[in-house]
């Protein structure tokens, strides 16, 4: 038997933990338009699709790099590490108290053509979803099987506070093109 049978601490306590603070961070969740759902959805799933292999903290800053076609997440910033380790620099990364992800590219990474279509090669894949969903909610993350623990649930949570934020603003059972048409407005 291992050492530790649990090394990633996969546990039923940690596990509660972490559905008890997705839970607690739908309650700050506002409501949000259409415009503002979708960027934070399509950043916090860019975010989440990356390698980490750490628990990230709500109001925390972390560091996006890019290394043989894959994207890692570290607390470890640019200036602390040698970019053979874990690859060029793309930008700064927060989680948000709603579970939410903001990433500012760093301005080398904003000039690369390359990084910059396969972002919108990922942004077309993504909008084409959101459409395509029965509603709104329906977009959302569900159960991602492929992602590891800890993007499991952050997606869950992420999916939780989104939820929340959409039911407020009164979009989440509407689909795209009726949420769309509420951003328009009535027509004169």
């Amino acid at each position: 038997m291992p050492k530790n049978p649990n090394p990633q601490g996969k546990g039923l306590a940690p596990l509660m933990a972490m559905l008890d603070e997705s839970r607690g961070a739908s309650q700050l969740a506002a409501p949000k338009t259409l415009r503002e759902i979708s960027v934070e959805l399509f950043t916090s799933l860019f975010v989440l699709e990356s390698d980490f292999r750490f628990r990230p903290v709500p109001g925390n800053g972390y560091w996006l790099y890019r290394k043989q076609g894959r994207f890692r997440l570290s607390p470890i910033g640019p200036h602390e590490w040698d970019p053979r380790v874990y690859g060029r620099y793309v930008g700064h990364c927060e989680l948000q108290q709603d579970l939410t992800w903001t990433l500012e590219l760093c301005p080398e990474a904003a000039q690369d053509q390359p990084l910059m279509a396969l972002i919108e090669e990922r942004r077309r894949v993504f909008a084409k979803q959101l459409q395509q969903a029965p509603t709104l909610a329906q977009a959302l993350p569900g159960y991602q099987d492929a992602m590891p623990f800890n993007q499991r649930m952050f997606a869950f949570g992420l999916a939780h506070s989104l939820r929340t934020s959409m039911e407020l603003s009164g979009i989440a059972a509407l689909n795209y093109e009726e949420a769309m048409g509420l951003l328009a407005g009535p027509e004169s």
